[in-house]
């Protein structure tokens, strides 16, 4: 269907380089820096100031929005989904737009290039005035125009597409739409001037006092506590809330209002369960969460990975991980919060997802990868972990899967030592190394005769020798430690034990195209590998693809089930709607609701077992050998 007149945005194909349009602004306002005593245009720096603060203001309510771990008033129990995280991409177009026609407003009335005084008492009581007899009777039957079934169906239901609020769906319309939203916003502010009452703090405080508004509106947490409506119940007419403002987009005839549900009230369009559902809402803070069936207990890997986190940047979030220049400068920033978190942080709460009526979370350790490796920081890592079992355990979690380092065997075997402090553990502790050894090996082709293994002794390493020796597949081991390898040799089956073959020098794979990397590879030691070597692995953190001429497997991963919902954060470097191996081992052992603890040493012969309940729960391999 061809798209009706002022619906798509004059500049929507050009992606980021939309940005460039504030170019001319910027450049004017550095000529008059460099080369002028004073600036001739004023208002060009205060509209790119303004631009950035409504930004930064969106940001913030985006932040706060995704902060589960607050145990926030939560409207909607839905997780938004990368459908409409994508949806809603450019939801900072209308920021462009007005940018751009403030601009055409200054050039238009010259009076603008004087400057304003700071403060002006009858420009803000001119300021109110406009905007509660204009602006909000304006937007009110504006909003209800746009609800008539035309202009419904080929403008507005773009905005109602977004199922779960967010401060981004304050933006998230088509062009028509924030044409007149400009005109709601601008008629207040130029009346005020035209009136000869302007002042900057004026133009400052409205502009982000209304997209402070909406933002709060749009947001899936509610904010206004029901006491003081009860207290005050005027109030309840003079300022809408979340709750308020969500029951618009589930009940499109009812709460039309901008800001003031005074004017739903005098039209006869105010939901009538509007101030229940915003008392039950309030009153049960903290307590309408749903216990979790399975927690997935993450750590963060490094600092510019903690940027791309959903209360970070819910769009970097969204896309697997990878390092943006143009974050390095706030990268001491995030540095210094995080270093905060090493002192004062608890787990917390950072993603969910629905799977079949099931509630799966994932809780994030604040520590860093480098800090499991540093020898003194042991006992404070096991410390957090040893609570977030515990926690998860008095909530009624079924299962909670150990990501990564927190199952390092030197740091707690594997989790060995949690089920070992606290045998009456009712949750079941999993590492879910079943399930990633039976990844690495699925992924070998039928036809490989040979593979070449590091960190073969590990927990996994050894899992994944025994297997394959078992298939007759010959498995160099490399390892400077003869005792260690002997006595994994000896647990391999007797006809199968000489496929087991020790090494200590990388040279000895160089015939070898199958490279298993369980250990960290350098690039100089990638060299031996010849031309057409595909590397799997298991390390962490991955190896670098040094070698043009090689071909390089993620981390042991899977697929999530496509009827999981949701979904909208990526895990780390794996693209979307995948998750580590581990994770999907502990999902697995909760769907199969397995009663044991998956700890310490691989059970080989579970392997193919888990493997098979993965695919029978519609979990899917990412690489198809």
């Amino acid at each position: 269907m061809a798209k009706k007149p002022l619906s798509a945005w004059p500049w929507e194909n050009l992606g980021s380089f939309k940005y460039a349009m504030y170019g001319p602004l910027a450049a004017t306002v550095m000529y008059s820096w460099i080369y002028e005593d004073s600036y001739k245009h004023p208002w060009c720096v205060h509209i790119l100031i303004i631009c950035a603060l409504r930004g930064f203001m969106h940001q913030l309510w985006n932040s706060y929005n995704n902060m589960l771990f607050l145990g926030n008033c939560r409207i909607k129990q839905q997780g938004v989904e990368f459908k409409q995280i994508d949806n809603e991409w450019d939801w900072d177009n209308f920021i462009l737009l007005q940018g751009l026609l403030a601009t055409m407003a200054c050039l238009m009335f010259p009076s603008m290039d004087d400057e304003f005084p700071i403060w002006n008492t009858k420009g803000f009581i001119t300021l109110m005035l406009l905007h509660v007899m204009v602006s909000e009777p304006l937007y009110y039957w504006m909003h209800r125009f746009f609800h008539g079934r035309y202009l419904f169906t080929h403008y507005h239901s773009l905005h109602h597409s977004s199922s779960v609020p967010h401060p981004f769906t304050a933006g998230h319309a088509t062009f028509l739409e924030h044409l007149i939203l400009s005109m709601v916003i601008g008629i207040p502010i130029m009346g005020s001037i035209l009136m000869g009452s302007g002042s900057t703090s004026m133009i400052y405080g409205y502009v982000l006092g209304f997209d402070f508004m909406r933002c709060m509106g749009h947001s899936n947490v509610e904010v206004i506590h029901g006491a003081i409506f009860n207290k005050l119940p005027f109030l309840r007419y003079l300022i809408y809330t979340p709750t308020y403002h969500s029951l618009h987009h589930s009940d499109m005839g009812t709460n039309f209002c901008l800001f003031m549900p005074l004017f739903d009230a005098m039209w006869n369009t105010l939901n009538r369960n509007s101030w229940q559902l915003h008392n039950k809402i309030t009153s049960n803070s903290g307590e309408n969460g749903r216990v979790p069936d399975f927690v997935f207990l993450a750590h963060i890997v490094d600092v510019m990975s903690a940027m791309h986190i959903p209360f970070v940047n819910r769009s970097f979030a969204s896309i697997p991980f990878s390092t943006r220049m143009f974050l390095l400068p706030i990268w001491p920033v995030t540095l210094m919060i995080l270093l905060m978190m090493w002192a004062w942080s608890k787990t917390f709460l950072h993603t969910f997802y629905n799977l079949r009526g099931r509630l799966y979370q994932t809780w994030v350790v604040p520590r860093f990868g480098f800090q499991y490796f540093l020898p003194f920081a042991a006992d404070g890592i096991n410390k957090k972990i040893e609570e977030a079992i515990l926690k998860a355990d008095r909530m009624g979690v079924k299962v909670i899967s150990l990501a990564a380092l927190n199952k390092n065997e030197a740091l707690n075997g594997g989790g060995t030592l949690f089920v070992n402090k606290h045998p009456q553990l009712k949750v079941r502790v999993c590492h879910g190394n079943t399930l990633t050894a039976a990844v690495i090996v699925n992924e070998i082709p039928k036809d490989v005769k040979e593979v070449f293994l590091t960190g073969s002794t590990s927990k996994l390493g050894r899992a994944i020798a025994l297997y394959l020796c078992r298939r007759r597949i010959r498995v160099l081991m490399l390892t400077l430690s003869t005792e260690r390898f002997q006595k994994i040799q000896k647990e391999a089956p007797a006809d199968t034990q000489n496929y087991l073959v020790h090494v200590t020098k990388y040279q000895a794979a160089q015939n070898c195209k199958t490279w298993i990397a369980g250990k960290w590879i350098t690039p100089w030691e990638q060299s031996w590998a010849p031309s057409g070597t595909h590397f799997h692995q298991f390390v962490v953190p991955p190896i670098l693809a040094s070698r043009r001429d090689c071909t390089y497997g993620d981390l042991a991963a899977m697929r999530l089930p496509e009827d999981v919902e949701g979904l909208g954060s990526c895990e780390y470097k794996l693209e979307r709607g995948v998750v580590h191996a581990c994770h999907a081992g502990g999902a697995v052992h909760q769907l199969e609701g397995w009663t044991h603890h998956e700890i310490g040493p691989i059970d080989v012969d579970r392997i193919d077992l888990v493997w098979e309940a993965a695919l029978k729960h519609g979990f899917r391999p990412v690489f198809q050998p």
